[in-house]
């Protein structure tokens, strides 16, 4: 049976996104911070489904971990998907650089870590796909969430020229762009309906890119062009505007 690696396990995009992947009877491996917090999800995933659903930690933040964490997977995983990121408090990041570091580590840094090791497995192996959950604030910076923004767009980048350079091996890169999503993550704001998406949602969306071998998935078909509208506004009238 394959396997699936998720990291960032314990977010409700994860959960769903593992939901999915175990009815498409694929094999889970979940990794996240406190592997113990994920034993009711291990559980649920074999009785509802029967698959192997196995927890590992994984912090990341701890870079030095990364080559131990993956080398010690018992089965080296087909498919990683990178879920885990954190949006944080833009105005306490202005001023408090411990804030800041966690958002630009979190949602670049510890991704690019990570993914580093996959990819040169997976380009030995000459086989493996590894799909990056990124954002479409990343596509322009705005006042509202500039340093959540840029580490996306960086992720954006960097799965982009990772796309480029693994397909001369076999190896597939999908960039998904969720747009808004209902989760504890964005609990807090207040997002429009119509544009927003379920965890459940984005699980499908990403099942079936990825098994059409997609580039870049923006789960609601829509956002794609209401990235392209916003971006193409010019500098002198968008730096004006409160967004």
């Amino acid at each position: 049976m394959p396997t699936v690696l998720i990291l960032g396990a314990g977010s409700d995009m994860a959960v769903a996104i593992a939901r999915q992947f175990a009815a498409d009877k694929y094999d889970i491996q979940l990794a996240a911070r406190n592997a113990a917090h994920l034993h009711a999800q291990q559980q649920d995933l074999h009785i509802r489904y029967g698959v192997t659903a196995t927890a590992y930690t994984f912090d990341a933040l701890d870079f030095d971990s990364h080559t131990e964490f993956y080398d010690t997977l018992p089965i080296k995983p087909d498919i990683t998907i990178c879920v885990f990121g954190y949006l944080g408090q833009q105005e306490q990041a202005q001023v408090n650089w411990q804030e800041a570091s966690r958002i630009l580590h979190t949602n670049y840094t510890g991704a690019v870590s990570i993914l580093n090791i996959v990819a040169n497995d997976y380009a030995n192996r000459r086989a493996g796909m590894i799909i990056g959950i990124s954002s479409v604030a990343g596509e322009r910076g705005r006042q509202s969430n500039y340093l959540y923004g840029s580490a996306k767009a960086g992720f954006t980048a960097y799965l982009s020229g990772l796309r480029n350079r693994l397909f001369h091996h076999n190896v597939h890169v999908m960039s998904v762009q969720p747009g808004f999503v209902y989760t504890r993550m964005t609990e807090d704001l207040k997002l429009p309906p119509l544009l927003t998406a379920q965890p459940e949602d984005v699980a499908k969306a990403v099942s079936s890119a990825a098994r059409s071998r997609k580039n870049i998935l923006y789960v609601k078909w829509f956002w794609r062009y209401i990235m392209l509208i916003i971006k193409s506004i010019p500098e002198f009238i968008f730096k004006k505007l409160k967004l």
